[in-house]
């Protein structure tokens, strides 16, 4: 399960590359969180997954970054915005859920 967890976070940050940033949203803060930032705070984490395990600190950051979509998300009112920042947070719950089998 573990093995096919890491090709599916590999699969995803793959797409992610392939996606465009949604137009509107560089500089752009919903809910107190930058949207690039976002962006690229959990592409850094998924890929320090796919790498290895990730320090206490910055798990734990993954862990946190996974709970400001439940906010974001249903703040934004554009439609392929929406589907591109589901399909980041998605990468977020995978990298997590990798992380934590890594751990066991």
């Amino acid at each position: 399960m573990f093995e096919e967890k890491l090709d599916a976070l590999s699969q995803m940050l793959a797409e992610h590359m392939a996606m465009p940033f949604p137009p509107g949203f560089r500089g752009l803060d919903i809910e107190d969180q930058d949207m690039v930032m976002l962006d690229a705070d959990v592409y850094g984490y998924a890929l320090g997954v796919l790498q290895g395990p990730l320090d206490e600190q910055r798990g734990g950051d993954l862990i946190r970054l996974t709970a400001v979509f439940e906010n974001v998300l249903p703040a934004i009112d554009d439609e392929d915005a929406s589907r591109y920042y589901t399909h980041v947070r998605d990468m977020t719950v995978l990298a997590a859920e990798v992380e934590t089998l890594r751990e066991r």
